[in-house]
């Protein structure tokens, strides 16, 4: 048996979708879990000591920032640093559109971080993801028929995780892909109201598009139990939509893929007991 890639963030819907494509390839994994069971690793962003023993032994490592932690220093950095020390040689980690133009969001300083290190590094670059609508999304969806965001009138070109996650299994078992970062979006920018639209023909019911300011936003936030700062950067990237910052369309993922990338509609299509 081959040296596996360890899995950060295994238990969520990228995370998932990097095992099922490695696996796919015949590739060993280690999921990293706070509550491990089978072949996965007890791991956790903010127990160091948990560290060395989750990568001890693996090829690569699959990088992803929870959304909770910003200070990546001693967390998603000091873990690049044990991996590196282990002999880990390759990681790939999922990064945001924008990382190489705003170098104060954590996921720029966990890039300049790993390409001044001894890494094989590739960067995955993403857009909005289209599993929002059944993850930080789907409760006003389910309870309210309503998206629920201040996006205003600005386009998202929804990214499929299934997609990034085959990109990420090629990252790590195909050549060429070292010191690469992608920019990976969606095959079409989308207004809120066109998604609403999906959902209600999808759905048999009207979904609508809420267009709440920012602080009544931050209000429904609260109210489902978020901290401060996810809420805080979770507002900032929905207005950034407002001034075109998630509508760019970019061919690198059909190019890597060698296919489309799957589009919103069918992701709608093949989750709709989320949203019933």
């Amino acid at each position: 048996m081959t040296a596996p890639i360890a899995i950060t963030g295994a238990s969520g819907n990228v995370g998932q979708a990097v095992i099922a494509a490695l696996r796919a390839r015949g590739v060993a994994v280690r999921p990293l879990l706070r509550e491990p069971v089978g072949d996965a690793a007890a791991f956790d962003f903010l127990r160091p000591d948990t560290f060395e023993a989750a990568v001890s032994g693996a090829a690569g490592l699959f990088l992803l920032r929870p959304p909770p932690i910003s200070a990546v220093g001693p967390t998603l950095n000091r873990l690049v640093d044990v991996a590196l020390a282990g002999g880990v040689s390759r990681v790939v980690f999922l990064s945001v559109i924008g990382a190489d133009t705003r170098g104060y969001i954590p996921h720029a300083k966990v890039e300049k971080h790993l390409a001044g290190g001894a890494a094989a590094w590739t960067f995955l670059r993403a857009g909005f993801f289209a599993q929002n609508l059944g993850d930080a999304y789907r409760a006003d969806i389910r309870e309210h028929d309503e998206i629920f965001v201040p996006a205003g009138d600005g386009r998202a070109a929804f990214v499929d995780v299934r997609d990034l996650g085959e990109v990420a299994a090629r990252a790590f078992s195909e050549d060429g892909h070292a010191g690469r970062a992608y920019r990976l979006t969606g095959p079409e920018a989308l207004s809120f109201a066109q998604v609403a639209e999906l959902l209600s023909g999808a759905l048999g019911r009207k979904i609508r598009y809420t267009r709440p300011g920012v602080l009544r936003y931050m209000r429904r936030l609260r109210q489902r139990g978020l901290p401060f700062a996810q809420r805080l950067v979770q507002a900032v990237l929905h207005v950034g939509l407002r001034f075109g910052q998630g509508e760019g369309l970019d061919p690198t993922l059909a190019q890597l893929l060698g296919r489309p990338p799957r589009t919103l509609a069918s992701y709608i299509h093949d989750h709709l007991d989320l949203w019933r």
